[in-house]
């Protein structure tokens, strides 16, 4: 399986998955809006990819690769906020919160944080009591107050003042911990799902967490950068926010050079943990791929 034919029966099922026509119609058009917005569906292909490489079924993990889809779209919708970030466009089109209004836009990234498990539990009875639990500890680990929310929260504090030191924590470690937090943990939560799934044993999973960790850090590292050198036709939303806004970045502490450097390192170490695989994630590779592309490396 390559990416495009993963995102194709992602974007599938994902359209399959949200409900249309229900009372009380606003929220599930605002939860459909953001979940269905083209993107690059990476989180369910590496849930997959994970699951295939592992020797598992790939089609086992839809729908948990979905959900995760699903709590992503809640973490860019009360990203997006006014309250938060404050942008105006998402992928190319008006934020949840322009379309729909912001109390909307908060009930909609509420309502999925409990409709993405409850797509799992509904969809993914095959896989059994123990590992559905297994799944679901995963999910709400990664989804609440020590995953995304501690990383959001972290960044959110570190704004215009990380430079003072205020946190008592030196800024590497601080960006280490939002980078990780906000980002990787849902690239943990993608992989390591998916090897639950397949039946990975301790040592595996170990591995595809370490890989998640490192790749996660590189797809922020690589949006950090391309806030400062890309356009807004090619990401889909405004740029130069980051640095307006005083945020501590790869950019911001590193400048843009040394952030590339660490970036290049960082994609080097992914791909020598691929290697040791015995089965190659050829759609993990692509994505390493992208990332380099994206930043010309």
């Amino acid at each position: 399986m390559n990416i495009n034919e993963y995102i194709e029966i992602v974007n599938k099922k994902l359209d399959e998955y949200m409900p249309e026509d229900v009372f009380p119609e606003d929220i599930f058009k605002a939860m459909k809006y953001t979940v269905t917005l083209p993107g690059k569906r990476l989180r369910p292909i590496m849930c997959m990819e994970s699951c295939r490489m592992f020797g598992g079924n790939y089609e086992d993990a839809i729908p948990a690769a979905c959900a995760i889809e699903m709590l992503h779209a809640q973490t860019l919708i009360h990203d997006d906020l006014p309250c938060m970030d404050n942008d105006d466009f998402r992928r190319g089109k008006p934020t949840n919160h322009k379309v729909f209004g912001e109390a909307n836009a908060v009930l909609a990234g509420d309502a999925l944080l409990s409709f993405a498990p409850q797509i799992i539990l509904k969809n993914s009875k095959n896989l059994g009591a123990e590992k559905l639990v297994k799944i679901l500890e995963e999910y709400t680990q990664y989804a609440g107050a020590y995953g995304v929310i501690a990383g959001q929260v972290a960044d959110i504090e570190a704004e215009k003042n990380w430079q003072n030191n205020s946190f008592g924590i030196e800024p590497e470690k601080l960006l280490d911990f939002i980078h990780t937090h906000k980002t990787a943990d849902l690239f943990k939560l993608s992989l390591r799902t998916g090897a639950i799934i397949a039946g990975a044993d301790s040592e595996q999973l170990d591995k595809i967490t370490d890989l998640a960790q490192k790749l996660g850090v590189a797809f922020q590292i690589s949006d950090d950068i391309l806030d400062e050198i890309s356009t807004f036709e090619e990401m889909g939303k405004t740029l130069g926010k980051d640095k307006n806004a005083g945020k501590l970045t790869y950019v911001t502490l590193y400048g843009l050079d040394e952030a590339k450097n660490k970036l290049a390192c960082i994609l080097k170490e992914c791909y020598g943990i691929i290697n040791g695989f015995d089965e190659e994630p050829n759609a993990l590779v692509e994505i390493i791929k992208g990332i380099e592309k994206r930043v010309g490396l």
